[in-house]
């Protein structure tokens, strides 16, 4: 693999050049690299007590779930990824809720008139809990209430309220005002919490404080007992009745046989080898077959004589990831409900097929057509407005021994009332389905909606460990393709990889309700120069420029480690408030 771990701009004489804004974290024991400084430092926390990377990456996603709430919580969703170093084996917890099962497509079309609309309506199953337990019990080794603790910290003592949390909280405050429940909490003394000010949230601490003593109760049967018996607590106990009346309440189909019966899914990953890498991503469930489809693409093509961001490979990308988005919309959907056909949608011959729609000239003024799979392909996508809304966070850690972790745990605070007296909000995924019967990510009684987030990991040639991924809907996938690219091909250190400028496609239908679809448009963040736009204008893209390190280019965090050297290469995305640490 090209580019990892060599000093860039290094001279014959030894001086550096400064080729990024922030140095590569580099180490030698162990990493971590989350889209919060915070979050971060729970992680090494974790680690430094003696946990492995699922310990420390469940301990971060959970803090994310306090210091982050405009982007993720505890009753939202929480996708993870994990590499187990002894057995060389990756695995993925499907940590995605489900439709109630009174939830009928009739009943939504009948009841709100076609529309989806905002707050209790879009709720699913809350998945996080269980994701975060069923890792920590399957792969961990601590219990929960070692892991919780630095969240349980953050949440009862508070944290300094830093600009985005005070720029999204001001930005949804009058649909805060509506929820008394989470005025509450978001807008203390009715007031919107300001840079500098210490906020805190009680509520979600008695949540922790909660499951931690249900798990004391049942750790006399050992550690995984005690895990399960929070988890019972989350699911089956006081709490779970507590949701549901609140749910119901609101005008919500949460029952408790839903929660009762709900549990997310370890899986097999789907995989791909792209330049000699093994790149993993977790099921049609979510967008993350997408990565694989569109390196699968790139791969029949020479990047590196094209050149970094040059009008001519930003097109031969953008036009790739078109033509896998144009199967996302055709084929992806919950394979428990709909006929995925992953195994064509990933080989290399249906790639060469597909290759040859890339035009060198010319871009495609929408979506391409769909590949032809032998399943029903979905409806034609509809052009529409919308809004695109924000969410999302990341984490990744990779221990002394290899093992390895990658989660992208979801679905903002800010979106749903919090339930009364608990401080999280149910899981508002719904919001990722569609009403027409067709589509393939139809609303449906227990079913999952197709998720945005992505966790992500690679094997490299030479035994690297490279987890990735990012927050940013529809834009995580684009992202985390240019990143991984400018680490195999073009060699960049995993810094390098992160700061590069990007470019984000919306010619597609965008995930969220009400699946807004701008045909051709192209976003461009302003360090790509004025040939290189005029080049792709030329081509027939919409371009459209984004200032400089904005935060809707999403924000890749990376590792590349190789434990065997004890080596570890970590980079943290400056667009958002992601850091980087180990040791």
């Amino acid at each position: 693999m090209q580019g990892s771990f060599e000093t860039p701009g290094a001279t014959s004489r030894g001086a550096v050049a400064n080729t990024t804004y922030r140095p590569a974290f580099r180490g030698r024991r162990f990493g971590i690299s989350t889209t919060h400084y915070l979050a971060t430092m729970a992680g090494l926390k974790i680690l430094e007590q003696g946990g492995n990377a699922v310990d420390a990456g469940v301990a971060v996603g959970i803090a994310l779930n306090v210091v982050a709430p405009h982007l993720t919580t505890f009753g939202g969703v929480a996708p993870i990824m994990v590499y187990l170093a002894e057995k060389a084996q990756v695995l993925t917890v499907s940590g995605l809720g489900r439709w109630p099962r009174a939830a009928t497509l009739g009943y939504y079309l009948k009841a709100y008139r076609g529309d989806l609309p905002e707050g209790i309506a879009r709720t699913v199953v809350p998945a996080a809990c269980d994701a975060w337990l069923t890792a920590l019990e399957n792969f961990g080794t601590m219990g929960f209430a070692e892991v919780v603790g630095p969240a349980l910290e953050l949440a009862a003592e508070g944290f300094i309220v830093y600009p985005r949390l005070e720029a999204a909280i001001s930005a949804q405050a009058e649909r805060l005002k509506g929820w008394p429940t989470s005025a509450q909490v978001f807008l203390p003394g009715g007031e919107v919490p300001r840079v500098g000010q210490v906020f805190r949230q009680p509520e979600l601490a008695r949540t922790f404080e909660a499951l931690i003593s249900a798990e004391g109760k049942g750790r006399r049967l050992g550690r995984e007992a005690g895990i399960r018996a929070a988890r019972d607590y989350f699911y089956r106990g006081p709490l779970a009745e507590e949701m549901v009346s609140f749910c119901r309440e609101q005008g919500g189909l949460l029952s408790l046989e839903d929660l009762a019966e709900f549990s997310v899914k370890v899986e097999d990953p789907v995989m791909t080898d792209y330049r000699g890498c093994r790149v993993y991503a977790c099921g049609p469930w979510c967008q993350g077959p997408v990565v694989a489809q569109t390196l699968n693409l790139l791969e029949g093509f020479d990047l590196k004589v094209l050149g970094h961001n040059t009008a001519e490979y930003l097109h031969v990308l953008v036009e790739a990831l078109k033509l896998s988005f144009a199967d996302r919309e055709a084929y992806y959907g919950d394979p428990e409900f709909v006929k995925v056909p992953m195994d064509v949608l990933l080989s290399k011959n249906y790639a060469a097929g597909r290759c040859k729609l890339v035009r060198p000239d010319k871009a495609w003024a929408g979506l391409p057509p769909a590949g032809e799979t032998g399943v029903e392909p979905g409806p034609e996508p509809v052009v529409k407005a919308g809004p695109a809304e924000a969410d999302t966070s990341y984490v990744c850690v990779v221990d002394s021994k290899g093992n390895a972790f990658s989660a992208t745990p979801s679905d903002p605070a800010l979106s749903s009332p919090l339930v009364p007296g608990w401080g999280f909000s149910l899981s508002s995924r719904g919001s990722q389905s569609w009403l027409d019967p067709r589509h393939p990510s139809c609303l449906g009684p227990w079913k999952r909606p197709r998720l945005t987030p992505n966790p992500a990991l690679a094997l490299g040639p030479q035994g690297q460990i490279i987890p990735f991924g990012c927050p940013g809907g529809d834009g995580q996938t684009q992202a985390m393709v240019q990143v991984f690219v400018n680490l195999i091909d073009f060699g960049m250190n995993p810094q390098e990889a992160v700061e590069a400028p990007r470019v984000i496609s919306l010619s597609f239908p965008n995930s969220f309700w009400p699946h807004a679809y701008y045909p051709g448009r192209l976003f461009v963040e302003g360090r790509i120069g004025a040939d290189v736009r005029a080049g792709l204008l030329a081509r027939g893209h919409e371009v459209v420029v984004w200032p400089d390190w904005t935060p809707a280019a999403c924000a890749v965090c990376l590792i590349v480690a190789e434990p065997g050297l004890g080596r570890v290469e970590a980079g943290a995305d400056p667009r958002r408030d992601s850091y980087a640490a180990g040791w």
